[in-house]
């Protein structure tokens, strides 16, 4: 079942890249009491998400903090490695972005964004998504159509739904 907005997301372990290497993120934790914004791409140094969803955060990172936003999180089913160079490479981690692994797809699956496109590369990735969430709870929820567009999801549609 894929989540919608009202509904708590579940409380997965996502890893992040640490000062002394990968250390876990307890996602039920971090978003406790605190509203942030959540997008979550196919996959990390792809096109769109490479050229266009994380620089819309990017773009838009100080307009959100103004509207009360305290995160803005960037989820994708890679290894927190990768997590980190393209963080790097994005200007995301300069910005203040925090770049979360789901590696084994877990939370993704739980939330029921999961797809798989073989002929490309990736399986078990995540949909293209992004949302608000306050102390848990989806308040707004701006999944894509195609895992190739950028529209709904990128920041400047979020921040204009809150």
């Amino acid at each position: 079942m894929t989540i919608s907005t009202g509904a708590k997301l579940p409380d997965a372990k996502l890893v992040k890249m640490g000062d002394k290497g990968p250390e876990a993120v307890a996602l039920g934790e971090k978003l406790k009491g605190r509203k942030v914004a959540i997008f979550a791409v196919p996959g990390a140094f792809t096109p769109t998400c490479h050229s266009a969803h994380v620089p819309s955060f990017i773009r838009t990172k100080d307009q959100f903090a103004a509207k009360g936003v305290d995160e803005i999180i960037c989820i994708s089913v890679n290894d927190p490695f990768v997590m980190k160079a393209w963080g790097e490479a994005t200007g995301a981690t300069a910005a203040g972005i925090t770049m979360l692994s789901d590696a084994a797809s877990e939370f993704t699956k739980a939330i029921g964004m999961d797809f798989d496109a073989p002929p490309a590369g990736l399986v078990a990735r995540s949909k293209r998504y992004a949302m608000l969430v306050e102390d848990g709870v989806v308040k707004v929820f701006h999944p894509e159509e195609s895992p190739g567009t950028c529209e709904i999801s990128g920041g400047e549609s979020l921040l204009a739904a809150i």
